[in-house]
């Protein structure tokens, strides 16, 4: 591990306090910090979820497997009919590198970093922040102006996302 990414958070085992210790992290070093990347302001949105911000939630869990859920009783839904949605569970190397955000998000030029703009399918632009022999990536999506917005962070497990992240870099806007 390279001496500038600091150490992971320890997560194991998991304790009702938990959540507490990575808000912490979270307010320091992302919510309450004068985030930049390459001298550009990076945000979050403040809306909140549980009574922490969305992003929050974002950098420290997981969308597991969709599930049926009944719909809600509405004059538009046939009553009995079911939708899937996606439950978010604790991601513990999510949490545990929670500190990798903000240091890799000011840090783009590490030999160890791969960064690079992309524009999606959509035609939004983002940008990727990649420690790639760590498995952690870091991405914003990227405003006109130069500023950007967190959109996630996670630990990259399976192989087909290694290989979406490379064919990225290999098309990433010079």
């Amino acid at each position: 591990m390279p001496e500038w990414l600091p150490g992971k958070v320890s997560v194991n085992p998991w304790t009702k306090d938990t959540y507490a210790m990575l808000y912490r992290i979270f307010c320091r070093d992302i919510r309450d910090h004068d985030l930049r990347y390459i001298g550009n302001d990076v945000w979050i949105f403040p809306d909140t979820e549980d009574g922490k911000e969305r992003i929050f939630w974002h950098l420290t869990t997981r969308e597991t497997k969709r599930k049926k859920i009944p719909r809600r009783k509405r004059k538009f839904y046939p009553e009995g009919q079911t939708y899937t949605e996606a439950e978010r569970l604790p991601d513990p190397r999510r949490c545990e590198r929670l500190p990798w955000v903000k240091t890799l998000i000011e840090n783009p030029s590490e030999p160890e970093v791969l960064a690079w703009d992309y524009e999606e399918g959509d035609r939004t632009m983002k940008t990727y922040i990649w420690i790639k022999d760590n498995n952690f990536v870091v991405i914003m999506k990227k405003y006109p102006d130069g500023r950007r917005r967190l959109i996630t962070s996670f630990y990259v497990d399976k192989p087909y996302k290694q290989r979406d992240f490379e064919r990225k870099y290999a098309n990433r806007i010079r």
